[in-house]
């Protein structure tokens, strides 16, 4: 299958895909942070590129209602957030998930389908993350853990902490891999 994981440069996805058998290909305006197949730029540019299954995490910096103080200030950045939101849902791909913190898109565009947890997945925190679904499963828990720490909401400031924030658990790639691949 031809999974195309738009807006990482982490590989963290895009390398749990390949493990199951699958070209995959990380799309991001950065450089990725792991050797493996990445295409740097737009994700417009490679949209129309014929993939079976798009899992998407579009920056969440204007969209996350952890930054609602600052949403007063940030009229337009938002609503090209959503649109870029909306263009990812509409991409011509038969299966895609999009994933996203708690945010504005699910009262502007729409409620996710599912919200999961770290500790369902292997990881002993809290950082409740949304899933917009098309066409694929809800994904099921696959190793639920004790510990609720909210480790990355009190990640102390450092110039990479935007990163460390976003990347995405490696047990939930695992599963998204196994059960959507």
């Amino acid at each position: 299958m031809k999974v195309l994981i738009a807006c990482e440069y982490s590989g963290v996805v895009r390398d749990a895909f390949i493990a199951q058998g699958h070209k995959a290909v990380s799309c991001d305006l950065l450089p990725s942070d792991a050797p493996g197949p990445h295409y740097q730029g737009p994700v417009e540019e490679i949209l129309n590129d014929g993939w079976d299954m798009m899992i998407a995490h579009p920056p969440c910096t204007h969209l996350a209602v952890s930054g609602a103080r600052w949403f007063k200030d940030k009229k337009e950045q938002q609503k090209d957030a959503l649109n870029f939101v909306r263009l990812l849902l509409d991409a011509p791909i038969d299966r895609i998930a999009l994933e996203n913190p708690v945010s504005i898109i699910s009262s502007h565009i729409r409620k996710p389908d599912q919200i999961i947890q770290p500790w369902q997945y292997g990881h002993g925190e809290t950082k409740k993350t949304c899933l917009w679904l098309k066409n694929l499963p809800k994904l099921l828990p696959t190793e639920v853990v004790e510990g609720r720490e909210a480790r990355i909401h009190r990640m102390p400031p450092s110039k990479d902490r935007w990163k460390l924030r976003s990347t995405t658990y490696k047990g939930i790639a695992a599963a998204m891999a196994s059960q959507w691949g």
